[in-house]
């Protein structure tokens, strides 16, 4: 992961999916590694996946790159996450975000001595409101941090307005977080494809062009849906593969999701 540039890949989210069980994890993940995914995001807050992620990719640490999180309201807090982070992911983290901007401030100093001692990647901020996006601007502009997440979908675009150029401008590599779309009727619309858009778009599903939307986003650099479904990280994987939507493509996705 050289640069800004992470992919475009598809990566496999952790969020209210396998939580701490580690034996529907293996089998999320070993049907990922399968599909060609090597990214897998997850974060103290997710009820125990960061456990059950590390148990998974026993035997596959090498190939994946792992992007979890700092959710800590102190200094002390914060670095006991790493510490169980480090054991169970073989002494490194590719990929450490400051979750939800908590205490990012307070957290830098620490987390950038980590990277500067080879035990963290790149170092990244998330946030999934608009509220916050202010807030992600600041921290961005630091230059200490080389990977923004944010909620990124056709009901979801403010991050278009400010964040993803100022990452395109700064070499700051984005994530895409909900890329199927947020909770809620208002932030998800289930669509089923005719034979026709299917073949316009190239895909299969409705998720599918979701995901290849998102990663048509020129500033986009990975996606992360989650998935508790073995045969849907399969499917989720390979979108990756081929190429981006052309913006004739994305506009007709975004049709179809109004």
């Amino acid at each position: 992961m050289d640069g800004r540039r992470l992919g475009p890949v598809v990566g496999l989210g952790t969020w209210n999916t396998f939580d701490s069980d580690a034996a529907l994890a293996r089998e999320v993940v070993a049907a990922a590694f399968e599909g060609g995914t090597r990214l897998f995001d997850t974060s103290p807050m997710y009820h125990g996946a960061e456990a059950a992620l590390g148990a998974a990719l026993a035997g596959l640490r090498d190939e994946a790159s792992v992007a979890t999180k700092i959710w800590a309201t102190s200094i002390e807090e914060g670095r006991d996450q790493f510490g169980r982070q480090l054991e169970w992911y073989g002494g490194r983290v590719e990929i450490e975000q400051v979750h939800n901007l908590l205490l990012w401030r307070e957290h830098l100093e620490w987390l950038r001595a980590e990277q500067d001692a080879g035990r963290v990647g790149k170092l990244g901020v998330t946030h999934y409101q608009t509220s916050a996006f202010g807030q992600l601007v600041d921290a961005m502009r630091t230059h200490w941090f080389q990977v923004l997440q944010v909620p990124y979908n056709p009901w979801e675009r403010e991050c278009e307005r400010e964040l993803l150029p100022l990452a395109a401008e700064l070499g700051i590599a984005v994530i895409a977080m909900r890329p199927l779309g947020g909770s809620g009727e208002d932030r998800r619309r289930r669509v089923e494809l005719t034979d026709e858009q299917r073949s316009e778009l190239g895909v299969e599903s409705w998720a599918e062009a979701l995901l290849k939307w998102a990663l048509g986003g020129e500033r986009i650099d990975s996606v992360i849906p989650a998935t508790k479904s073995p045969d849907r990280a399969r499917a989720n994987a390979r979108v990756g593969e081929g190429p981006r939507f052309t913006s004739e493509q994305r506009a007709l996705v975004e049709r179809l999701a109004l």
